[in-house]
């Protein structure tokens, strides 16, 4: 059949919005469960309500969570780790009023915490001592910083919780002895964030569980540590990136070994509590993930030499690794598949798929597979990106055509670009749209050098890595020149506004929840990142200056090409206020600009109709922008000074 010739951007593609709103779920926190394995789903058709399902061993699949309970904690606002599971019994943290709640085999969820002004999550059971440990954020001081304590629960009979570990401004990663003798955690303070410097502490606990005579054994200032574990024999792994990379080492009692020592990061940027990336299959042998050049790796580990054996899996991402027994379970996703939640038998090196984040069924002939690029930008400096050219099996551009491109500045910002499947992303390239998702300096999975580079140069090396990318991409006569966009979310959509503010290359933006004024987020965001920026910027108010030179608000007159705003109006991370003085300020100079505020939402959109109203509303922005037709009808979204 032959193909239809038609200019980019408005080719007709079966990965509709509405699809893929409805479609998706989000997946995450995969873990044993009574034989079987459970995770978190979150639903956008259902107001993106978190909910707990569990996979039993015979391989039927039912949810745990009732209706009317939502499983999310929101510590550190960002939350993880929001539910533990022993001997059948659930305990786990409900949204709307942050409490615990224990839900027991056959019975419906019991208020195990009071109502009062405190978040819990990363929970573990003490079965000695017939209590929960867990993370304990306090917000009953108003007007004050929220305090971060681990704290014990009993049981039977539930409770505020008794504070075992205190005084630094962040504590997480509660990890108990195998015979309940210690205790390990990890700290850090103000201003580093966990990736910058933790420390590792251990306190053997005296008849009661009281933690007595805590011990620093790795971490620093300058040192991340992360997802301690213990192993049977007594011995405490964890990962640090002490040599500029995060490898696996361990603790002996006496000394710290390195295990498995690799120019690869065996550890991710602590954003969400629970995280992990190994775990101990048996006293000899740790099955670990790793990344590596820009893709994720699973492989034994034998504990005693670091030799490291690769398992051969078609994954190009692959988190949340947990090990019980001779299975593992963790999740995963690549080019062609969505992150799903994947089984490995140990014994026999085969895996199944137990649960997908996507049910769109899409022919692959529709599907543009990333290529990872390397381009030269600052100072002699490379930088790394997957690069995505428009695919659709019905089209064809005219001849001598040349697509516009879509430049994705990840959040974070010390996030990177995954290789999975992402249908948001090939709704673009299947239009006709060329994409790349730029893993620009201060990115995870290049190292800590490569992540330091930062470091006081945010709003600046992001975007020049992201201005180099889009000039590479045109020098190889792959993108149109005249029609470059950026888009970005969160600390992305900061990249993206500065983009569009301090440099001319792009035509159009599209900011989800981005930041424009760097000053009034140092003043008024929640405590997880209330220091964030004096390493990306500088120490605040000392540097007031520098953040006003870096804050797109106050150069609104540089902008000269549209942009469209979208921002959740219940967002704590970066207030709503942000975006609508952005978009005041753009629509004065008289420059093409929208905005879509979403009600009910927080940083980051999970309700089904705001997921496709904001992909809707973009394709609409970029055809009336560059000047091309829609092949879907579109709700029309305002565009001012157009």
């Amino acid at each position: 059949m032959a193909k239809i010739t038609a200019p980019y951007g408005s080719w007709k593609s079966p990965v509709k919005a509405e699809l893929l709103a409805t479609a998706g779920i989000g997946i995450g926190d995969a873990a044993p469960y009574a034989g079987g394995i459970c995770w978190l789903e979150r639903r956008p058709l259902e107001s993106g309500r978190n909910v707990l399902v569990v996979r039993a061993a015979d391989g039927t699949t039912r949810d745990l969570t009732p209706a009317g309970f939502n499983v999310r904690t929101t510590v550190h606002e960002y939350g993880g780790a929001s539910f533990v599971v022993w001997a059948g019994t659930i305990y786990f943290s409900n949204f709307s009023d942050q409490r615990l709640f224990v839900q027991r085999p056959g019975a419906a969820p019991e208020p195990f915490s009071p109502a009062l002004e405190l978040r819990y999550g990363d929970a573990l059971i003490d079965p000695l001592r017939e209590r929960l440990i867990c993370v304990r954020e306090e917000h009953r001081q108003a007007g004050h910083e929220a305090v971060n304590t681990l704290v014990s629960i009993d049981l039977h009979t539930g409770g505020a919780g008794e504070v075992l570990v205190s005084g630094s401004d962040f504590v997480t990663s509660p990890r108990l002895h195998p015979q309940g003798t210690h205790l390990a955690w990890l700290t850090w303070n103000h201003p580093n964030m966990p990736w910058d410097g933790t420390e590792l502490w251990v306190a053997e606990l005296d008849a009661d569980g009281t933690p007595r005579a805590a011990q620093r054994v790795a971490g620093g200032l300058q040192e991340s540590v992360f997802q301690p574990e213990w192993a049977a024999d007594g011995s405490l792994y964890f990962v640090s990136d002490r040599t500029g990379w995060w490898n696996l080492y361990r603790w002996t009692g006496s000394r710290v070994e390195d295990v498995c020592p690799q120019g690869a990061e065996f550890g991710v940027p602590q954003w969400g509590l629970g995280m992990s990336t190994y775990g101990l299959i048996d006293a000899e042998t740790a099955l670990c993930a790793y990344t590596q050049h820009g893709r994720w790796h699973l492989a034994r580990v034998a504990l005693a030499d670091g030799d490291l054996r690769e398992i051969e899996l078609p994954f190009a991402d692959i988190s949340f690794v947990r090990v019980a027994g001779t299975q593992a379970v963790f999740l995963a996703g690549s080019a062609t598949m969505a992150q799903s939640v994947i089984l490995l038998d140990l014994a026999s090196g085969s895996w199944q798929v137990v649960a997908r984040s996507s049910a769109v069924e899409v022919d692959s002939a529709y599907l543009s597979i990333p290529e990872a690029v390397e381009f030269p930008t600052t100072d002699g400096q490379t930088a790394h990106a997957l690069f995505y050219r428009p695919r659709n099996c019905d089209y064809q551009a005219p001849v001598g055509d040349l697509p516009p491109l879509l430049v994705r500045s990840h959040g974070g910002p010390t996030a990177a670009a995954s290789g999975n499947l992402d249908w948001g992303l090939q709704y673009w390239t299947s239009r006709g749209f060329a994409v790349v998702d730029v893993n620009y300096g201060g990115s995870t999975g290049y190292g800590r050098a490569y992540r330091q580079r930062l470091q006081g140069n945010w709003g600046v090396v992001d975007v020049d890595d992201c201005v180099h990318a889009a000039q590479h991409l045109v020098a190889q006569g792959l993108v149109d020149g005249q029609r470059l966009a950026i888009r970005g979310g969160s600390a992305g959509g900061y990249t993206t506004l500065a983009a569009l503010t301090f440099r001319d290359v792009f035509r159009a933006g599209a900011s989800y929840y981005g930041i424009g004024d760097l000053e009034a987020l140092a003043r008024d965001t929640h405590k997880f990142e209330s220091r964030y920026l004096d390493g990306l910027v500088g120490p605040y108010p000392a540097s007031r200056e520098l953040y006003r030179q870096r804050s797109p608000i106050h150069f609104v007159d540089r902008l000269n090409c549209p942009l469209i705003l979208f921002q959740g109006l219940e967002d704590r991370v970066v207030p709503p206020d942000q975006a609508e003085t952005m978009f005041e300020a753009v629509r004065r100079k008289g420059i093409p600009v929208a905005y879509v505020p979403f009600a009910g939402e927080q940083h980051g959109f999970r309700r089904a109709e705001n997921i496709q109203r904001a992909l809707e509303a973009e394709l609409f922005f970029y055809s009336r922008v560059f000047g091309f037709s829609l092949s879907d009808a579109i709700e029309p979204v305002p565009i001012a000074n157009l």
